[in-house]
């Protein structure tokens, strides 16, 4: 069983979306960039920076324990809280069935592809930023 937390982890930026690829290879420590810092970490660094836009491809996991389901839980709340977004891509059929087994289906936003989850993050933006034009124009 492949654990989210021992995963190498490779940053790179699609416009204002950072991406997070994962390796499916275990590890005894996880890798953000080229240097060993825990993925709660890496995305507190993220979100310091300003990096609100954040994408995690699961590209290769084949599943994820209760640990690393937590850690995930925890990170979205994290950057929920910062006032960012935070979604999954590439899940594979097992990992996905662990989402809807486990109701977070209801909570992640995931796609299908890198493209798809990409264009979702400027369609939140687009619609944060319609809500607010359309509050600063009413009487």
């Amino acid at each position: 069983m492949c654990l989210v937390n021992n995963l190498g982890i490779k940053q790179r930026r699609v416009g204002s979306v950072t991406v997070l690829d994962t390796d499916s290879v275990l590890r005894i420590g996880r890798k953000f960039g080229s240097s060993g810092v825990p993925l709660e970490k890496a995305i507190q660094s993220l979100l310091s920076s300003g990096q609100k836009h954040i994408l995690l491809n699961l590209r290769g996991v084949k599943s994820i324990n209760a640990k690393g389901l937590g850690e995930l839980i925890s990170i979205y709340v994290t950057v929920k809280e910062d006032g960012g977004e935070f979604k999954l891509s590439n899940l594979t059929p097992t990992v996905r069935q662990l989402m809807s087994a486990t109701n977070l289906s209801t909570v992640f936003d995931f796609y299908e592809s890198e493209a798809h989850a990409v264009e979702s993050f400027a369609g939140d933006f687009l619609r944060t930023t319609a809500k607010h034009d359309v509050a600063a124009h009413q009487p």
